[in-house]
């Protein structure tokens, strides 16, 4: 199922949706230019999530030498750049995808800045998580995919029933059908599946074992308790 749009109208330009959407493009465009100079494992190994990482950075800071909350730091930002880097072609576009049906409505409600504070909080607090549930993964982690689905979650907690236009893809046939915005949440999940084609070269790949799986619930569930914050007032 590729969604294409809703049929909520929005009553202003989606301004910091388009910058989230650029950023992303940019920035994997990088990559592929990375990609084609050999250097792209470098980079993502330096700037994606790596839990066991963190992990052995904090322990030393606490336990051997003060001096290391600097490198505690260093490693820190790749919570928040991690979110901006994607590993396949499948991913980036998913994700994208999902951002561009799903995420101007959801910052025509909750106006430009609480939706820009949405994104980042919930993507920083995703990799919290993907950290505590695996302290010791090696592999780096990375894609904004818990932050899209906080946007996911604010979209079905207000308009669980509205009509998502979609193109149902059957060999050589497109049907175009509309499906309740509820029915991505289970589709959300499933495309995960899907993430790994067209992956770019990167040795040791990323976004192995459970990826992302128990970040997306917590991001479904950030974004769905925003949205409720944001009804209440």
């Amino acid at each position: 199922m590729i969604p294409i749009s809703d049929n909520i109208r929005s009553q202003s330009k989606p301004i910091i949706n388009y910058w989230l959407i650029g950023i992303n493009l940019v920035m994997f465009l990088w990559e592929l230019k990375l990609e084609f100079s050999g250097e792209l494992s470098y980079f993502v190994k330096s700037w994606g999530l790596i839990p066991a990482q963190i992990n052995e950075a904090i322990t030393n800071a606490i336990f051997v030498n003060p001096a290391a909350w600097v490198v505690v730091f260093w490693r820190l930002l790749s919570v928040a750049l991690s979110m901006f880097i994607h590993g396949s072609f499948s991913q980036i576009l998913g994700n994208l995808l999902f951002l561009w049906v799903f995420g101007k409505t959801v910052e025509n409600i909750f106006g430009t800045r609480r939706y820009l504070g949405l994104y980042l909080t919930a993507g920083m607090v995703t990799g919290v998580v993907q950290i505590l549930a695996q302290p010791s993964l090696t592999v780096p982690l990375i894609g904004a995919n818990g932050a899209i689905s906080a946007i996911l979650g604010a979209y079905v907690m207000k308009f669980p029933q509205a009509k998502i236009d979609t193109i149902l893809p059957l060999i050589i046939l497109y049907i175009p059908i509309e499906l309740p915005a509820f029915y991505y949440l289970f589709w959300w999940f499933v495309q995960q599946f899907f993430y790994g084609i067209g992956s770019l070269n990167i040795s040791g790949g990323v976004n192995q074992s459970s990826f992302s799986y128990s970040a997306q619930i917590a991001g479904l569930v950030i974004g769905a308790g925003a949205m409720r914050l944001v009804q209440k007032r």
